[in-house]
């Protein structure tokens, strides 16, 4: 399958962003502006490099050397660009050792900083990789910048530091973090919304889903990337869980387990696809947890995994 889906990118989208399979041509979500950035190329190199295609996985890192460039007008979602191209030019990095991952990595990072200027420094969501200016989605609660894009940087901006020496990025990151340690949360639970200029909540709404997920799982991430060390993340990830199984955690009337989303004060009892992930997290932070629960959590776990399975299941 990885082999098919390469080949045809290959064929019929090189050097886009993306592919549409059913055109059979390249194109680019607004997620990565208007620039063709091979996005597919990076993201795919450390599954390339894992599963032993090298032939696949040179060729992607040839295009990269000679055509990924960043000075290019295109504003960009900074979270997207930071999982998915810093992201994956540090696995290859890791992976391969081949230099130049490292030295895209790098140009890249710098221009995303200017996204952090803002009055709190909690980030806009896009930023013009020319121009540095950036702003938030029309969409998003008054203007606020959203849980999941700012709280989903930290793993790769910790790791630019470590390889460059810099502490910019780390401090970056960190700052994130302290300021969402001395805020106020409603019943100990993270709104997605937060805005970056008064440093305020937006609307009153938590998710383990969309706008909320990866917040959570770079928290226990951070923790297990610092051999455990970054304790501070690791009671941030715990004192999170315990508001979410507080809160958010029901059976429906079938007895599965599902993590609803609180809105405006009241608990609307869905779960989001993308809220999936969580029986994984759940499972990877069992080990380490608080109060010996280790059992409880590989349960909670498994339940949200069943959920899960079955949502698909019982779906036509």
């Amino acid at each position: 399958m990885m082999k098919h889906a390469w080949d045809n990118y290959r064929q019929y989208g090189w050097g886009h962003n993306e592919l549409k399979p059913i055109a059979r041509k390249g194109h680019s979500t607004n997620i990565f502006g208007n620039s063709q950035m091979g996005a597919t190329i990076v993201d795919a190199l450390d599954t390339l490099y894992i599963m032993g295609l090298h032939d696949e996985f040179r060729e992607g890192q040839e295009w990269i050397d000679k055509n990924l460039d960043f000075s290019v007008n295109s504003e960009v979602s900074v979270f997207e660009v930071n999982i998915r191209f810093i992201g994956g030019l540090l696995a290859a990095y890791y992976l391969s050792g081949q230099e130049v991952f490292k030295i895209k990595a790098v140009q890249l990072a710098g221009k995303l900083l200017p996204a952090f200027n803002t009055p709190t420094g909690i980030p806009w969501a896009m930023v013009n990789l020319k121009s540095g200016v950036g702003r938030n989605w029309g969409w998003a609660s008054a203007g606020s910048s959203i849980l999941a894009e700012f709280g989903t940087l930290h793993m790769e901006f910790v790791h630019l530091s470590y390889l460059t020496g810099d502490p910019v990025y780390y401090n970056k990151v960190m700052h994130i973090r302290k300021l969402l340690q001395k805020m106020d949360r409603p019943n100990g639970l993270y709104p997605n919304y937060l805005n970056p200029r008064t440093g305020r909540w937006g609307q009153h709404h938590t998710s383990v889903g969309g706008l909320g997920d990866s917040f959570y799982e770079y928290l226990l991430k951070a923790w297990l990337m610092s051999d455990k060390m970054d304790t501070e993340a690791r009671k941030m990830y715990d004192d999170a869980i315990e508001a979410i199984e507080k809160h958010l955690i029901r059976k429906s009337n079938g007895g599965l387990t599902f993590i609803g989303e609180w809105k405006n004060g009241h608990l609307e009892r869905k779960m989001g696809h993308l809220t999936c992930f969580a029986g994984g997290m759940f499972a990877l932070g069992a080990d380490g947890s608080r109060d010996d629960k280790a059992g409880h959590y590989l349960q909670l776990g498994a339940e949200i995994a069943h959920t899960c399975h079955e949502s698909y299941d019982r779906t036509s």
